[in-house]
Order: structure tokens, then C-alpha cells, then sequence
């Protein structure tokens, strides 16, 4: 939340209160309702006083129109749910799940043993990532030496592509494709 968005919900939620108990009181007996009402009279007949009111409430209705209307912090975390957003003093970098995607295909790609692979990454909101790679493997592949140096290259792959630390790497074996010397035609 920007600081004029928290400075707004402060100042609202306080004339909210102050208001909230002065018709408790009103209501219940405590305050003498003329007694607000000669208050209120005095405030609107001095020039002084109601000039301060006018701008105070102009300030309150621009500050709860621009609340209402225009929520600048919803397009930005939309544009960011995609993907990790780093900063530092030099600026913003956006990197998108399918780039990690792309990086995480690639490297399984490099092993002759998977075929047939596809990515899905998830990001919580600490920016923790999971990898889910599902995959299919040659017939004479070792899948348990498979997954381990395929999850050992996809962290080691990004970290050194984007310093992302990378929670996990789940490998899911759908098939085992024969090897192609094995097929025979009939």
C-alpha cells in the first residue's frame, strides 16, 4: 500500500470513529443533541473555521475518489503475479514463469534419457519457487539417477541464470517410451 493510501485510511478510519461515537452518544443520552448542534453552528459561522472544514472535505472527497476509483496497486500486482519481480537501486526486473519454464525445459532436454517434457511453476507470495516437471524417459533410463542430477541442474540452472533459490523440484515419470532399435515393423 502506497503512504497516501495508508495516510487516507488512517484519516478516514479516525472521522469514521470520532463521528461513530459522538451519534452513540447522541443516541444514548450521554450528549445533549443541541449541544452538537451549537457546536456545529459555531464551527459553519466562523470564516475561519468553515474555510478549514471546506478544504478538509475537499481534500476527503478527492482522497476517496482517487480510493475508490483508482486502485493503482491492483494492475501492478497483476502484472507480477506472472512472474518473480526483483529490485534493486537501478530498477525493476520482471522475470515471468514461462522464461523459468523455457530455462527448465531446456535443461531437461539436455539429458538423452527424458523426452515428451513439460514445465508448470509455482510462486507463493514470498516468492518461493516450485518446479513441476513432468516427463517421459528412454526405456533404458535410470530414472531414480535421472531425477536427482535433473533436479540438481534446474536449481543449479537457476540460481546462476537469475540468483532464484528454488524450494523444490518435483519430476514426474508419466511414461517410458521403448527404445527406437526395439520397435519391429510387421
Amino acid at each position: 500500500m502506497k503512504t497516501i493510501e495508508k495516510i487516507t485510511l488512517v484519516l478516514f478510519s479516525t472521522l469514521m470513529l470520532i463521528i461513530s461515537v459522538i451519534f452513540c452518544l447522541a443516541i444514548f443520552g450521554w450528549v445533549d443533541v443541541s449541544a452538537i448542534t451549537n457546536v456545529l453552528n459555531l464551527a459553519f459561522t466562523n470564516n475561519i473555521t468553515s474555510n478549514i472544514i471546506l478544504v478538509l472535505s475537499i481534500i476527503f472527497i478527492l482522497l476517496a475518489i482517487r480510493c475508490i476509483f483508482f486502485d493503482s496497486s491492483s494492475k501492478e500486482k497483476e502484472e507480477y503475479k506472472n512472474g518473480i519481480l526483483l529490485e534493486n537501486s537501478n530498477g525493476k526486473l520482471l522475470i515471468t514463469r514461462e522464461t523459468i519454464e523455457n530455462l527448465v525445459n531446456a535443461v531437461v532436454k539436455g539429458f538423452d534419457s527424458a523426452e515428451d517434457v513439460s514445465t508448470r511453476i509455482e510462486l507463493d507470495k514470498d516468492n518461493n519457487l516450485r518446479v513441476f516437471v513432468n516427463l517421459s524417459v528412454k526405456e533404458n533410463a535410470v530414472i531414480k539417477e535421472l531425477s536427482t542430477n535433473l533436479q540438481n541442474k534446474i536449481k543449479e540452472a537457476i540460481k546462476n541464470s537469475s540468483d532464484l533459490d528454488v524450494k523444490e523440484v518435483n519430476i514426474k515419470v508419466k511414461n517410458i517410451e521403448p527404445a527406437k532399435d526395439n520397435i519391429v515393423d510387421v
